[in-house]
């Protein structure tokens, strides 16, 4: 009896605060979990952002020369 009382505590919590944020902080905290990050950071993490910095950089030096 006591898990059920908590649950339904619990689920009371989340309704009250969710009623009392205000609707545009509601509807920017969605859109920010809603903004994915790019499958190659997601699958293999830092190292494509890094090798496309090392790359980006060899190539203005290239230019620059």
């Amino acid at each position: 009896m006591a898990k059920s009382d908590e649950l339904v505590k619990y689920i009371t919590q989340r309704v009250v605060h969710y009623i009392d944020t205000p609707k545009d902080e509601r509807k920017e905290r969605r859109a920010q979990s809603r903004r994915k990050e790019p499958w190659s950071m997601k699958w293999f993490g830092m190292i494509p952002f890094a090798v496309s910095l090392w790359v980006d950089k060899k190539k203005k030096r290239s230019e620059k020369s």
